[in-house]
């Protein structure tokens, strides 16, 4: 697990000091139960992030051939709900 140094750190919105308060009347146990909840949700979103500022060469050369295709009149327009 990474550690932040508070340098790293935003500034806490009152939505999320609120929580905080919140969580803060509950047990110990649930408290702890929910930091690690927590923590692998941080982790995952810290993790998808990165993924998403990669570049995606597979993914570029597919949305070419897409776009390719339908301006040679090779592709149908269809809803979601249609395929």
């Amino acid at each position: 697990m990474n550690t932040l140094s508070y340098s790293d750190a935003k500034p806490i919105t009152p939505n999320f000091a609120q929580l905080i308060e919140k969580a803060a009347v509950l047990s110990p146990v649930i408290q702890e139960e929910i930091i690690l909840q927590w923590f692998d949700d941080i982790e995952n979103e810290l993790q998808w992030q990165k993924t998403l500022e990669q570049p995606q060469p597979k993914l570029e050369q597919l949305a070419l051939a897409a776009l390719q295709q339908s301006h040679q009149g090779k592709t149908l327009k269809k809803g979601f709900d249609e395929i």
